[in-house]
């Protein structure tokens, strides 16, 4: 089972979820704006990368946040119940799309971003 989590009206999202679709690869999304961002996910997305792969720091919203939240959002000194907390507040400083795949196991795998080529491979057994 594949769940895509972001905001419809992003770029990336379409992009991502017309590859999706042209590959007939059922997907759930769920939608920040509507139903806000989840703190599990984040979390198991950051743990399987980074909190520079999860956090997007070229937005607005990141620019508008104060030196001490931009702080807390550094790799270098990240709390992640901190960062998990500011990207629930803040959805659009989630990078877009994260991906997750779940097997029968109900194990996870989580991908950020959007290209075809590593959907390929993730969608394929990564």
């Amino acid at each position: 089972m594949f769940k895509m989590f972001g905001i419809p009206n992003c770029d990336t999202i379409k992009k991502a979820k017309k590859w999706l679709d042209s590959n007939n690869i059922e997907y759930i999304f769920h939608d920040y704006k509507k139903l806000g961002a989840n703190a599990e996910v984040l979390e198991q997305a950051i743990s399987a990368t980074s909190v520079d792969v999860v956090v997007n720091k070229r937005g607005t919203t990141y620019r508008k946040l104060s030196e001490a939240d931009q702080q807390q959002l550094s790799q270098e000194s990240a709390n992640v119940a901190a960062v998990i907390d500011l990207l629930c507040q803040h959805p659009s400083m989630i990078k877009r799309p994260i991906l997750m795949k779940q097997d029968s196991n109900d194990n996870s795998a989580y991908i950020v971003g959007f290209s075809a080529e590593n959907y390929q491979v993730f969608v394929n057994g990564a």
